[in-house]
């Protein structure tokens, strides 16, 4: 099937800035994550899931906020990178939040096991579940409202089908495809 028309640039256009933008987000998320750090002691690392983040909710809500913010928002611009640079508009949003959540995840247990053979940072287990909330909740706050409009936007660049009054069905060319015959 050939595309014509501006909204195949358009698309291609959002799917390179997407891919772009996912690139450089990803390499100043390693870049903060995986360099060495001169520290003089390091604490064990943590296993045990919710671990960490209980011992932060103990200092106090306002220190746990301030303390775990930035996990969540570290991989946070994933949830609507990933799907911009896939640059698919019409997709179930379950599938798009499982597809863009499964990646971020991964992507948050990659750097996660990096970060094992890194001098002075220690992996954290509640780093891959902080992340992965933060694409999560991306995702659900932009892609959806932001896929709708575009498709709204598509369909009014290409125009509506014509009708017949009162009847409400498309004429016939319209059915038919207009390089074969069937008579």
């Amino acid at each position: 099937m050939q595309r014509h028309g501006s909204g195949d640039t358009a698309a291609l256009r959002m799917r390179a800035t997407g891919l772009l933008l996912l690139v450089a987000h990803l390499l100043i998320v390693g870049w903060l994550t995986l360099r060495p750090r001169t520290v003089p002691w390091v604490p064990a690392p943590n296993l045990q899931p919710l671990a960490s983040i209980s011992a932060e909710l103990a200092r106090g809500p306002w220190h746990a906020v301030q303390s775990l913010s930035g996990q969540v928002l570290l991989l946070a611009p994933l949830g609507v990178l990933l799907p911009m640079a896939a640059g698919r508009l019409d997709v179930s949003p379950l599938v798009s939040l499982t597809r863009t959540v499964f990646a971020g995840a991964m992507i948050a247990l990659a750097i996660e096991l990096l970060q094992t053979g890194v001098p002075g940072q220690v992996p954290d287990v509640d780093s891959v579940l902080l992340g992965t909330a933060g694409v999560a909740v991306a995702h659900l706050a932009v892609v959806p409202g932001y896929r709708y409009k575009l498709r709204r936007r598509r369909e009014r660049l290409r125009g509506a089908t014509p009708r017949i009054s009162r009847v409400g069905l498309a004429p016939q060319a319209d059915v038919l495809s207009g390089s074969r015959t069937y008579l």
